[in-house]
């Protein structure tokens, strides 16, 4: 899936929990660091290094777990945060093992293993199911804004955050 339905993954699920911003936009981090694997992109998606490593090197146990402590070093609720971190991992890999294209898999046991993990119900990257889940997400966003005066950018930009949500803090 696209790196922004991660990211709004992480918002919004952040967003059912009393959290601090930086906790709410470490959620965005940890639904999202995954696709650090992904970099080799730059090169060409036909490139050795993305076809090699991308859902290799951070689609995995190891270093969504590494994420979640890193995280957690930082944050006011460390159990809720710790354990949220770690659900967000997860939740990345569930919405790439369907929705990333036909072919990729998880290798969920690196560095012990390079086995990937592989389904024959994923959908195509550009698919009506990503871009349903996409629009989902930014309706999502959307009500969150609209109701509890917030959007992702209010740790980095809180003048922008306010006058988005139209509220003086």
């Amino acid at each position: 899936m696209q790196v922004p339905i991660h990211i709004m993954s992480g918002w919004c699920v952040a967003s059912f929990f009393v959290l601090t911003p930086r906790e709410r936009f470490f959620c965005m981090a940890a639904a999202s660091l995954e696709d650090l694997d992904g970099l080799g992109a730059v090169m060409g998606t036909d490139s050795d290094a993305y076809q090699d490593y991308h859902h290799l090197l951070c689609h995995n146990l190891t270093f969504i777990l590494v994420v979640a402590v890193c995280l957690t070093i930082f944050s006011r609720h460390r159990i809720k945060a710790l354990l949220l971190y770690i659900a967000l991992g997860h939740l990345h890999l569930l919405l790439d093992y369907f929705g990333s294209g036909p072919g990729w898999g998880i290798a969920y046991w690196y560095p012990f293993s390079r086995h990937p993990y592989r389904t024959n119900l994923a959908w195509n990257f550009f698919s009506w199911q990503n871009m349903t889940t996409a629009g989902l997400l930014l309706a999502w966003t959307i009500a969150i804004a609209i109701r509890q005066k917030r959007t992702p950018v209010e740790l980095i930009t809180p003048d922008l955050d306010r006058r988005l949500t139209g509220s003086v803090k």
